[in-house]
């Protein structure tokens, strides 16, 4: 039996549970514990926050949440109701999980992340800390009429683009995609999908799932190939109108745009014959060095490569990628940095997995290694007891929570930016810490 100090936690949110009709409660008896690996844990007071504007609460069923008894402190199973977690938006990173017992028939949990949330003086709290300064896709900065117009807009000035077409009616009016809807708003960062195909079958991939899984993707997937035309049409336009403009290969809604290099190069050659603003970016699992490399030197300016891991053996137990490896990712971040390209990892952070000291180690590694420039801290978006069971891990071993493992970071790469977002060529060049989108 767990037994915890009270007196150290007597501020903590107690936990909340769901009626499994739409309705969330408190339960005083409780409060709240935090998911790290395979445990719970109660979760330091000072890594509470109140959860920010556009964060919305979810209830978890077939799950009972696990809280510390008030008076015994005593780690106890909330028989009231489901367990709840919430969604944090984009910009913060959670440091704890919800922590809920799974029944043997509970459905699988949808692509989402769960964040443990808490109720305290009439406020919702989560263990979160905000990482990015950037506004860009606060839920407070969309309007949706003129969301609405700038799409009409969009689809009236390019009637022949199936790429903007994809992106309006698709991604920004069905999808409520926040690049998408920037892009509407002639903003930031433009989002380009390139590629209907993938060289990895990642087990959370957010948009193609088999259809014996038992999660489904959140998206449809682009069902075509672009041309470099169709690309050039519209972000030549939007690099130089857009305020810290940024064009973005690789979205959620396509596979690998690695596997489209030569569309993205002759797109890239022909952009910057027509203006040389702004920064062309591409979001990659980086499979192809070769094909980095030629990006780079027809005028790519950044890369991110997204990973859940910096241990080679977690990473390909959950991306199971097709006719490249490990180290092929490495070596991509090496080429891009070798000329000059901005670098980024699009860290998926699972707290009792990313926090390991097995990880931070790999972790250390890697920057040492590629001279990285940034780590984008993305909550990981899936189920943790199906990521758990399906890249088979039982043990993740000694961990030192998220917030310390970030601090650790920082202390020895003082040089290394944390962030959610690519950053525009300003941010690049000048002042990173600067918020750019307001």
């Amino acid at each position: 039996m767990y037994f915890c100090d009270v007196e150290a936690i007597t501020s903590s949110p107690y936990l909340l549970y769901s009626d499994g009709c739409g309705n969330i409660f408190e339960d005083t008896s409780l409060y709240v514990t935090g998911r790290s690996g395979w445990d719970a844990l109660p979760i330091p007071t000072d890594e509470w926050i109140l959860l920010p504007e556009g964060g919305q609460l979810y209830e978890l069923p077939g799950r009972r949440g696990i809280g510390i008894d008030v008076v015994t402190g005593e780690m106890r199973i909330c028989e009231k109701g489901w367990a709840v977690a919430a969604f944090i938006p984009p910009a913060h990173t959670g440091l704890y999980m919800a922590a809920y017992e799974t029944a043997p028939d509970a459905p699988t949990l949808p692509l989402f992340c769960y964040t443990a949330a808490g109720w305290l003086d009439e406020k919702i709290y989560v263990p979160a800390v905000r990482i990015e300064k950037d506004i860009r896709q606060e839920a407070a900065g969309y309007d949706d009429e003129k969301i609405e117009s700038g799409a009409a807009h969009l689809l009236q000035a390019y009637p022949h683009n199936r790429l903007v077409k994809h992106l309006m009616e698709n991604c920004c009016m069905t999808y409520t995609c926040p690049a998408a809807r920037n892009l509407a708003l002639g903003r930031w960062e433009c989002p380009v999908p390139v590629s209907p195909a993938c060289n990895a079958n990642c087990i959370g991939c957010i948009s193609f799932q088999p259809e014996e899984e038992t999660i489904f993707s959140t998206q449809d997937r682009l069902t075509f190939k672009p041309t470099s035309e169709e690309i050039v049409e519209f972000t030549v336009p939007h690099l130089e109108t857009a305020p810290y403009p940024l064009v973005s290969f690789g979205q959620g809604c396509e596979g690998e745009p690695l596997l489209m290099w030569e569309t993205m190069r002759d797109a890239i050659i022909e952009i910057r014959k027509h203006t040389k603003k702004g920064s062309i970016n591409i979001n990659t699992n980086g499979s192809n060095p070769a094909a980095v490399k030629v990006l780079c030197e027809a005028g790519l300016n950044s890369i991110r490569v997204s990973t859940n891991s910096a241990r080679e053996h977690i990473y390909t137990a959950y991306y199971r990628p097709n006719n490249y490896v490990f180290s092929d990712i490495v070596e991509s971040l090496k080429v891009a940095r070798s000329y000059g390209a901005w670098t980024s990892i699009n860290y998926f952070v699972f707290p009792g997995m990313t926090d390991s000291i097995e990880e931070y180690e790999a972790l250390r590694q890697l920057i040492i290694d590629t001279d990285l420039c940034m780590i984008q801290w993305r909550n990981f978006n899936i189920d943790p007891d199906w990521y758990l069971g399906k890249i088979s891990v039982t043990d993740t071993g000694e961990c030192m929570g998220v917030k310390q493992m970030m601090e650790l970071i920082r202390e020895e790469f003082p040089g290394l930016k944390f962030g959610y977002f690519n950053p525009s060529m300003e941010r690049i060049k000048g002042d990173y810490e600067k918020d750019f989108a307001r």
